[in-house]
């Protein structure tokens, strides 16, 4: 009897790469850069969100030509610290795991092309991958649904055939307006109970901690058939 593929939807900043706190550092020389000022917390929050969003957020109102300045600035500044990307706890382990298991690995992602890049490079694991998304691919990122719905697509799975691995609230809003159910991880700096009340499945520490127990998780549990 033939039986439906599944799929593991994976983010990558925050849930198998430790580049938010890079992501701070970077946006707070760019607001700096543009003569501005903003507390971390507030960059760290808005962090995974859709660029637009993210720049509503940590500089409310600023002009078109003041946001792109900050945005070439973060990319800028990002690039000069990625030499301190390292893959989070587990995370190359935790793919190899679920590829064998049959299961289609998918970074599910919104980072832009050259970010990607470097992403994977750190990462490693091309030879596990089902399919991958970018920027390129939506219009709108999280928390909108819309790399939800394509890194299904390319999938080829039905969102009840799927499990979104996120580390932030906009991960996991994103992944319930597509229907999937998310695991959460705490390896971007977000808490168990924020990502619970946003709708995460269960959670667990990082990459390291889902491998763990992946025989109990939502990853296990997926439907065969």
């Amino acid at each position: 009897m033939s039986t439906s593929p599944t799929a593991v939807l994976f983010d990558i900043d925050g849930t198998l790469v430790d580049s938010n706190y890079l992501h701070v550092q970077a946006w707070e020389k760019a607001v700096d850069g543009v003569g501005r000022s903003v507390d971390s917390w507030r960059i760290h929050a808005a962090i995974g969100k859709d660029s637009s969003l993210l720049m509503e957020a940590i500089l409310p109102g600023v002009d078109d030509e003041t946001a792109e300045k900050a945005s070439d600035l973060h990319s800028l500044y990002y690039k000069k610290l990625a030499e301190r990307l390292e893959p989070l706890s587990g995370a190359r382990d935790l793919i190899r795991a679920v590829a064998e298991r049959g299961m289609r690995v998918v970074l599910a992602t919104s980072a832009p092309e050259d970010e990607l890049k470097i992403l994977r490079e750190i990462l490693d694991v091309e030879d596990q991958l089902f399919a991958v998304t970018s920027s390129e691919d939506v219009e709108t990122a999280k928390p909108r649904p819309d790399i939800v719905l394509v890194a299904l697509e390319r999938a080829g799975v039905d969102a009840d055939h799927a499990v979104f691995v996120g580390d932030t609230v906009w991960d996991v809003e994103a992944a319930a307006k597509a229907g999937v159910s998310t695991i959460g991880v705490r390896s971007g700096g977000i808490g168990s109970a924020e990502l619970r009340e946003a709708g995460a499945a269960e959670v667990y520490d990082d990459a390291a901690d889902i491998l763990a127990h992946l025989d109990s998780s939502p990853i296990a549990a997926l439907p065969a058939d």
